[in-house]
């Protein structure tokens, strides 16, 4: 049975032959042919920080990760070639660990169109490029290939691209080239990496032009604000996933969830432990509705509960 990938224009191949392994590397061939003049290092003038970025618009606009940019006004920017030029500091959303540096230098550059992150799907081929260890000048930004692994919470999501330090605000591509992503932080395993989906820009261009700078940057998802939780809180005190408090009103009163009943299971999914209820939270959306087994008094039953935001949610 051969291997499935899907191209960004949703035309579906099967790698059974050795034909279709060269559609693939013509395609990363020529994401990395088109788009690695536009990967630049940005390094804080004092050098206290560095990272990637993508030119993204023919005026210099560059996308980057907040936590890049953090503290600094400027930045070096530094073309594959060694150019380098300055660039502001425009805005950054902590919590979406997104951010805008403008290169000062007037001109016409050469930019990357900006896709859709919303529409990947797990599986989905996607290539990363970043000045990995920082800017080099005997190599170009290493070429990464990779695979979605999942999505959420919010905008953010995980490939199978590997990264290391300096990749930080490198561009995400899907295979014709378009930004779909912007380069978060490493995972616990360094082939299980996190990516911001570029949609995080949409509701926040014009704020960023205009420099404004919010949020907190949270770089464990279990604790971003936009991740998908229950509602409730758990009995540290007691083994197993044990409910210790349900907020008065919340979907999770709703749908029947008390203190005190175990959480056994997740859409079929056994739970036996807080990793695996944070994989599965993970794999979900806010305001999906998933069935929860819980025991209670010795009797398993079923509940449906819809996901909330956890910035939505009481302490």
């Amino acid at each position: 049975m051969g291997v499935i990938f899907t191209l960004s224009a949703q035309v579906v191949v099967a790698v059974e032959q050795i034909e279709d392994l060269q559609v693939l590397e013509k395609k990363v061939q020529q994401v990395a042919k088109d788009r690695m003049s536009l990967t630049v290092a940005l390094v804080a003038e004092d050098a206290s920080s560095s990272g990637s970025g993508v030119i993204t618009t023919e005026t210099g606009l560059i996308l980057t990760a907040a936590h890049v940019v953090q503290g600094s006004e400027t930045m070096e920017v530094v073309f594959p070639d060694g150019k380098t030029l300055k660039g502001k500091v425009l805005g950054a959303n902590y919590g979406k660990d997104l951010a805008m540096v403008q290169i000062e230098q007037q001109g016409k550059w050469p930019h990357a169109p900006r896709g859709k992150s919303k529409p990947l799907e797990v599986g989905d081929w996607v290539v990363a490029l970043g000045h990995a260890a920082g800017f080099d000048p005997a190599r170009t930004p290493p070429v990464r290939l990779g695979r979605v692994v999942s999505k959420g919470p919010g905008i953010f999501f995980t490939s199978e691209c590997t990264l290391i330090g300096g990749d930080s605000g490198g561009p995400l591509f899907d295979l014709e080239g378009n930004i779909v992503g912007i380069n978060s932080n490493i995972g616990q395993a360094l082939r299980v990496n996190n990516h911001a989906g570029v949609d995080g820009f949409i509701d926040d261009w014009d704020k960023m032009l205009a420099g404004e700078q919010w949020g907190k940057l949270v770089l464990d998802p279990m604790l971003n604000e936009d991740m998908p939780v229950l509602g409730i809180a758990l009995d540290g005190t007691r083994r197993g996933l044990v409910v210790g408090a349900v907020s008065n009103g919340s979907k999770a009163t709703q749908a029947g969830i008390m203190p005190g009943d175990l959480l056994v299971g997740i859409e079929g999914e056994k739970l036996r432990n807080l990793d695996d209820l944070r994989n599965e939270l993970l794999r979900r959306q806010v305001g999906d509705k998933v069935k929860i087994t819980i025991v209670r008094d010795g009797e398993s039953m079923e509940k449906e509960v819809e996901l909330v935001r956890r910035g939505d949610t009481e302490q």
